[in-house]
C-alpha cells in the first residue's frame, strides 16, 4: 500500500487527518472517492474547507488541483455548499 503523502496534493498533515478517519493508505483514499473522504474529515475537523476537497480530487485523480476541470470544481463546491446547509 502506497503512503498518503506520497500522493499529489497530500501534504504530512493532511495525510496525518486521513489516517486518523480511518483512511491509512493512497489505496483506501482512491476507493472512497474525495467526497467521503471530505465527510469524514469534516466531521472530526470542521475547519476542513473547499481547497481541501479539491485537494483530495486532485490526489485521487493523480493531478494537480489546480488543473481539475471546471465542472468537477463546481460539482465538488456545490457538494460543500451542501454540506453547509
Amino acid at each position: 500500500m502506497a503512503e498518503l503523502s506520497s500522493m499529489m496534493n497530500i501534504g504530512k498533515e493532511m495525510a496525518k487527518k486521513l489516517d486518523s478517519v480511518g483512511i491509512g493508505s493512497s489505496e483506501e483514499l482512491i476507493r472512497s472517492g474525495a467526497e467521503q473522504a471530505f465527510l469524514k474529515l469534516k466531521a472530526v475537523y470542521p475547519n476542513v474547507c473547499l481547497v481541501h476537497l479539491y485537494a483530495l480530487e486532485g490526489a485521487v485523480r493523480n493531478i494537480e488541483f489546480n488543473s481539475l476541470p471546471e465542472s468537477r470544481k463546481k460539482e465538488l463546491k456545490e457538494f460543500s455548499d451542501f454540506l453547509k446547509k
